[in-house]
């Protein structure tokens, strides 16, 4: 009997790739299962083309709902309240970029939303009730559920939007203003959640990321409500590297009986899926290029990757990423800088100091995991958003975390501290995640100077006798993750995801 499920991840890579291996290893344990993979216009070729990379020539249905505005936009979120009406009723579906028009399925059985996806979660419910399962996807650090999203039972702000309405009522305070301070930004408090060390609430916000109102106020206030109202969750994180907030948050779900779904994957590594990375960037010639050089040069592990994902990038201060650069040429260290975020600007004195050091390359979008995997790539210096952070622990790479918010401050704690696998930059920090660091006790002050001094001291650690000892321990820890990632008979993953498809 044929089963028709639908996804919709937001419009970052680091949430949209890891739900393709996801629903591709749905497919091959259950071939009768149909999935439609709702995207957006800017994702919708590599979307397509990740998917060729799990399963090489094969059938798709990938829909996009349009272009999104960061995470998503008011035409996106209405597309999809369109489309979820004819998936429903089992109508034919039409992509809105390329025009392209899908044949009916059968009424879905269940849809999982981004974490991300509240409004489109209220679009579900208004036309479907209960009548299909709305699950959650978390692409993230498990902890990250708890303070941004969830109730204070668990540690989390609870339900913003109530909050705010009512301080609004009792002091005539505009809404928008007490949701924003409530929704994005610091109190001042201690925060701690479940397994993880204390940590003040502005170190959630390294970076001090300005965020528009649509985000701040249009989105943010209703998450809570979002994250109690699905029939579940799905954590794109293996139980083995954080096993404490897997508890809790089995925990914490069980009150209403709701579903914990861990469904962690290790990336595709055949070569066909190498090949098929390599397709999707322009400079892979010069990449792979530039990594046999290294390696013929260098030796193996010397160069360093740098990623601030597909969105993510200093644009309050994109001198301190200039300065890395600096100190990477000065420290002689071979380097690939991707900077994909449309908020990335690189000077014209930046690329012809790079190309004149001759080391270095500077690009728009990079192969990731090819560059991952390859032997000359010693360290990344990343975000730390979740995706690339497991894409480097499968790899065997070890972690110079600049992170900016949500999950990133805490895979950088969670990943230098708890698991003492990498190292985080804080003098990069910016605005009020300059404040003090309780677990050091330290306040950065976010100098030019003082970043570069602190690059140069993590460089030379990374490099020497710590470095190798954090790239063991990284190792020890990648063969778990392995081996919870390849679904092996009695895995979680494999017993939860089998649980899911059996409920279909």
């Amino acid at each position: 009997m044929v089963k028709h499920f639908v996804v919709f991840p937001c419009a970052g890579w680091g949430h949209a790739r890891p739900v393709v291996y996801l629903v591709a290893r749905f497919v091959k344990m259950r071939p009768e299962l149909r999935i439609t993979f709702c995207t957006f216009d800017s994702l919708l070729d590599r979307v397509n083309a990740e998917v060729e990379r799990c399963f090489e020539p094969s059938e798709k249905q990938v829909i996009s709902m349009g272009a999104a505005i960061f995470v998503r936009s008011d035409e996106t979120d209405n597309n999809f309240k369109l489309t979820w009406e004819k998936l429903v009723a089992g109508e034919p579906a039409t992509c809105y970029k390329t025009g392209k028009i899908y044949d009916a399925l059968p009424k879905p059985s269940a849809v999982l939303t981004d974490l991300f996806a509240a409004k489109p979660f209220s679009h579900i419910k208004a036309i479907s009730g209960d009548s299909v399962k709305v699950y959650m996807w978390h692409p993230g650090l498990s902890y990250d559920l708890f303070y941004l999203w969830g109730s204070e039972k668990v540690g989390g702000k609870g339900n913003i939007r109530l909050k705010a309405e009512e301080e609004a009522r009792r002091t005539g305070q505009p809404y928008e203003e007490i949701v924003g301070k409530l929704a994005w930004g610091a109190q001042g408090k201690v925060v701690q959640i479940p397994a993880f060390p204390p940590l003040y609430d502005h170190e959630f916000f390294p970076q001090d990321l300005p965020m528009s109102d649509d985000i701040k106020v249009g989105l943010i206030p209703h998450m809570n409500e979002y994250v109690e109202g699905t029939d579940g969750v799905f954590l794109c994180s293996p139980d083995c590297i954080e096993p404490g907030a897997k508890a809790a948050i089995r925990e914490w779900y069980s009150e209403k009986s709701r579903s914990v779904v861990v469904c962690w994957s290790v990336p595709p590594s055949s070569s066909f899926a190498l090949s098929e990375e390599k397709k999707q960037s322009a400079d892979t010639q010069q990449i792979e290029a530039l990594l046999e050089s290294t390696l013929r040069t260098s030796g193996e592990k010397s160069l360093v990757y740098i990623s601030m994902g597909s969105m993510f990038w200093p644009a309050a201060c994109p001198e301190k990423m200039w300065t890395l650069l600096d100190v990477l040429m000065e420290m002689n260290i071979p380097f690939i800088l991707s900077h994909a975020s449309p908020m990335a600007v690189v000077p014209e004195q930046v690329r012809e100091k790079v190309k004149a050091y001759g080391k270095g390359l500077l690009s728009p979008w990079t192969p990731q995991q090819m560059i991952l995997n390859h032997p000359a790539t010693g360290w990344i210096v990343t975000h730390g958003g979740h995706g690339g952070v497991m894409e480097s622990l499968c790899a065997g790479v070890p972690m110079i975390f600049w992170p900016f918010v949500g999950d990133q401050p805490l895979n950088a704690i969670h990943f230098s501290e708890s698991l003492k696998v990498s190292y985080e930059l804080t003098e990069v920090r910016f605005g009020a995640g300059l404040g003090p660091i309780f677990r050091n006790g330290k306040t950065p002050t976010g100098t030019v100077e003082a970043v570069a001094a602190e690059v140069r001291d993590i460089l030379l650690q990374a490099f020497g006798e710590d470095g190798a000892k954090k790239r063991q321990r990284l190792l020890e820890v990648r063969e778990q993750v392995m081996q919870e990632g390849s679904w092996a008979d009695g895995g979680v993953a494999q017993k939860d995801v089998t649980a899911f498809l059996d409920s279909l």
